[in-house]
């Protein structure tokens, strides 16, 4: 019996469903019953009748997933794989923003932990970040804790005051410009399409703006066969999954999520068997991080 069956069997036994990102490694993408982007899969274990969900990705999806499905078992292949930039903000930058400017919204990118949604007004994704900041009626944004995705929506609503701290994510703030550059010479007819969290020259450079399911629809509807692709690797398997005819570059430096990586078909069978490794978020912090994220639902309505 191979590991494929044994993961099988237990979903069964256990009533559960696997969630993948389209950042994990292609044979956990391939066993899961569902493969989006953080957000989309939060809301797709919130509507699954299953009692049980097996999250493969990094800590602050699985706190998200709980927040929005508080009666179900969320388990974490990997609880060591998190995100740098889900931490990449102080407490004292939102208070001494909040002090600093009136009529503020502090606007949060879903890439966060609890703690720091528990700070914020409204969380976004990268998908809905520009229709959320326009709609709001605050004109001064703290966008916390992703610069680049911030400076994008900042060009996008430029009648509002967006102020931003530093994080960034890693995988796509090490994208290089300089490599994009030289694919495009080496493929002319490629359309470049990069992820937000990138750095603003690699976003100069780019065909298309938008989020791994953005970019995964922007290569699907062209009418182009090849595509420069400015976003972490593991999306390339369902790339190509829906478009076989289509050629994907990526950068010369692979643009690897390492934690994404740890989750194995070995760690997703082990919390089947064993139910260890579950998703937590208690009390208030559990009440004040639900808050931006139903206001993000009304919000993108």
């Amino acid at each position: 019996m191979t590991i494929q069956d044994e993961i099988q069997i237990l979903k069964k036994e256990k009533d559960a469903v696997i969630l993948a990102h389209y950042y994990v490694r292609p044979e956990v993408q391939k066993i899961a019953d569902y493969i989006g982007d953080s957000f989309y899969l939060s809301k797709i274990a919130e509507k699954l009748p299953n009692r049980t969900i097996v999250f493969c990705g990094v800590s602050f999806m699985g706190e998200s997933g709980k927040l929005l499905s508080p009666d179900k078992l969320i388990l974490m292949p990997e609880p060591e794989a998190d995100c740098p930039m889900a931490h990449m903000v102080a407490k004292d930058e939102v208070d001494r923003a909040r002090k600093t400017y009136d009529n503020l919204a502090v606007v949060c990118y879903i890439n966060s932990t609890a703690e720091i949604k528990s700070w914020s007004d409204v969380c976004v994704t990268s998908a809905n970040a520009v229709k959320i900041v326009k709609n709001l009626p605050n004109k001064n944004i703290l966008f916390i804790p992703d610069k680049n995705l911030g400076r994008h929506v900042a060009e996008q609503v430029p009648e509002k005051n967006v102020v931003l701290v530093k994080g960034f994510c890693p995988v796509h703030e090490h994208i290089s410009a300089e490599e994009i550059a030289s694919l495009r010479k080496a493929h002319p007819a490629a359309e470049v399409l990069a992820h937000p969290e990138c750095g603003k020259e690699v976003l100069k450079l780019s065909d298309y703006i938008g989020s791994t399911s953005g970019i995964i629809s922007r290569a699907s509807e062209s009418s182009k066969t090849e595509f420069i692709i400015a976003t972490e690797t593991g999306v390339l398997y369902e790339l190509q999954k829906k478009n076989p005819g289509k050629h994907f570059y990526f950068p010369k430096t692979k643009p690897v999520c390492m934690d994404m990586k740890k989750i194995t078909l070995e760690k997703v069978l082990h919390v089947l068997q064993t139910e260890k490794n579950k998703a937590q978020v208690f009390g208030e912090l559990a009440e004040s991080s639900k808050k931006p994220l139903k206001r993000m639902l009304e919000l993108a309505q």
